[in-house]
């Protein structure tokens, strides 16, 4: 499973023509375009992102889906991670291996 992550198109780096700045979630980095050269990307388009690599073009909605579900991935790990950690068997040693 490849996960992809939105991010919007900042500018275009003014020397290398596959390089792009992005913003994803407020931080900027800068990726690859250069599998996408035939859609023609400008600032403002959203782009599906995974390891530096920019994959496919995506409009602003598939982009806050995208985004709201990787935030409610986050929220279910932090619960489980909450819940492994009050859990009984993680805050107190068995009997058994106390010896």
């Amino acid at each position: 499973m490849c996960l992809g992550i939105p991010g919007q198109i900042v500018e275009m780096h003014p020397q290398y023509e596959h390089l792009a700045k992005v913003d994803v979630s407020g931080v900027g980095r800068m990726i690859n375009i250069g599998l996408l050269e035939d859609e023609h990307l400008v600032p403002g388009d959203w782009v599906l992102i995974h390891v530096g690599f920019a994959m496919s073009k995506i409009d602003e909605q598939e982009a806050a889906l995208a985004l709201a579900s990787l935030q409610m991935m986050g929220e279910m790990f932090t619960d489980e991670v909450d819940a492994l950690m009050t859990s009984p068997s993680t805050t107190t040693a068995a009997p058994e291996m106390m010896d």
